[in-house]
């Protein structure tokens, strides 16, 4: 594999589309910065023009290589709590993004929760049956004025009757807020915050420690680098890739569905 046989896809969403079909007509192989469109048609037509030319394409999902989520991933596989039956995702941002930025997004579910919406395909190896989200704005009037919210509760059953509970927000002022657990037949696993450093202090007053890392770019600054090398390294010996543009698509589909869930206040069958 060359270099100029990669393309890179890094740009703003709106650009996607356009771009991965047209790498897929050049018979080019492609990673792709979530999500794959705004519109889950387009996505579709994305993943066909892909499969069509039968190139390797990759979404990047990047918390899938942070250290502490795949340990988890790796434990589960491995049957330490037995069967997983019920899963809890906690995603909080310090703080909003430009309005500017959060008026052109897509919204929080397909902008935000996106990357949630594939921990749990991935955690839990199953598909949702029906999902339910709700959701306010809470830490900022200017976010509701563009018609977007910036807290959400999300509550999903899968196919095999495992539930799923995910909650977010655009602040934390204690800092960036990434955490899941899952409960088996067997126990719980818990994957908790990245912190600067791990000492403690201790004093007559309080015990004390960092905070969570700052923001995305810090806390997953390894998962990056470890999946952009997962995906180099596939292609350079023809192993398959762990994350597909059907990954994009379904995570895609979920984000779409909570969006009407949200707007409609109803659950939604898939």
């Amino acid at each position: 594999m060359r270099k100029r046989d990669v393309v890179v896809i890094a740009s703003s969403t709106d650009t996607h589309a356009e771009l991965l079909q047209r790498g897929a007509a050049a018979g080019k192989a492609m990673f792709c910065e979530k999500p794959v469109d705004l519109d889950v048609v387009r996505a579709r037509a994305c993943a066909q023009a892909v499969g069509k030319a039968g190139v390797a394409c990759m979404i990047g999902f990047q918390r899938r290589y942070d250290p502490t989520f795949a340990a988890l991933k790796a434990r589960l596989a491995a049957g330490e709590i037995g069967e997983p039956e019920m899963l809890v995702i906690t995603s909080r941002d310090p703080g909003a993004p430009p309005i500017e930025y959060v008026s052109t997004s897509g919204g929080i579910f397909k902008d935000m929760l996106i990357h949630d919406f594939d921990i749990f395909r991935w955690i839990l190896d199953d598909e949702a049956l029906s999902l339910f989200a709700t959701g306010s704005c809470l830490t900022d009037p200017a976010i509701g004025g563009v018609g977007d919210i910036d807290s959400t509760a999300v509550t999903i059953r899968t196919r095999r009757g495992r539930l799923a509970q995910i909650n977010t927000s655009r602040r934390a002022a204690y800092g960036y807020d990434q955490r899941f657990e899952v409960l088996g037949s067997k126990g719980m696993l818990q994957a908790g915050n990245h912190k600067p450093t791990e000492v403690f202090a201790h004093t007559a007053d309080n015990i004390g420690h960092d905070k969570p890392e700052h923001f995305f770019l810090e806390r997953y600054r390894v998962a990056y680098a470890t999946e952009l090398a997962h995906f180099f390294d596939a292609l350079a010996n023809g192993k398959p890739l762990d994350i597909t543009i059907q990954d994009g698509v379904k995570a895609l589909e979920l984000a779409e569905a909570a969006t009407r869930s949200w707007r409609e206040r109803r659950a939604i069958e898939l």
